[in-house]
């Protein structure tokens, strides 16, 4: 593996969302591939604590008609629906060939504090990010929706330790769709220390 290309790979990724995906299907085997390498994301004391959960044809529809209604119920009862929302909870993960719902199993031995359990499963994230790129896919970790929301829960089997954190959308890209990242320099964002 040559290092420029690893350099590219990681300053290339950019969130790619539903609606720049063109509806095609991508292979289960590419998905198997993304799940694969974020399984080898670094975690303290190896307490794997990544689940997925993943959507696709109607397990799509299935996921959309639950977040949708999930909203509505909770909306209305707060007399604060809006349909633009509602709408885009129904037909986001239509768009997509794949939602994977990102999941923290808490360790039951609770071995490691909470906060480095949730940081694991985001270098998992990060794996599936750049694997993703590297196939030419699009892919986007949203939290919107349910994700937060203690009620959700038992919809994906959480424990009530676990976390749901977010939705990690995959699909093939339209043509022409290449954003230009932005960075301020990494200057501004370091301290050496060298001298006593």
């Amino acid at each position: 593996m040559k290092i420029e290309e690893v350099h590219q790979l990681i300053r290339n990724r950019r969130s790619l969302y539903p609606a720049q995906y063109t509806g095609e299907r991508v292979e289960d085997s590419i998905i198997q591939e993304i799940l694969e390498n974020a399984n080898w994301a670094p975690n303290h004391r190896h307490t794997e604590p990544w689940r997925f959960i993943v959507y696709t044809e109607d397990g799509l529809v299935k996921l959309a008609d639950y977040q949708s209604e999930f909203y509505r119920k909770q909306a209305e009862a707060a007399e604060n629906f809006n349909e633009e929302k509602f709408q885009k909870l129904k037909n986001n993960p239509l768009k997509a060939s794949h939602v994977i719902a990102v999941i923290m199993k808490r360790d039951l031995k609770e071995r490691v504090p909470e906060v480095e359990e949730i940081e694991a499963v985001a270098c998992a994230v990060q794996n599936m990010y750049l694997t993703a790129s590297a196939y030419g896919l699009g892919a986007y970790w949203g939290s919107g929706g349910v994700t937060y929301m203690e009620e959700a829960k038992p919809f994906f089997g959480l424990g009530e330790k676990d976390r749901l954190l977010g939705f990690f959308y995959i699909g093939t890209v339209r043509e022409g769709l290449a954003p230009v990242g932005k960075r301020r320099p990494i200057e501004e964002k370091v301290t050496w220390v060298n001298t006593l």
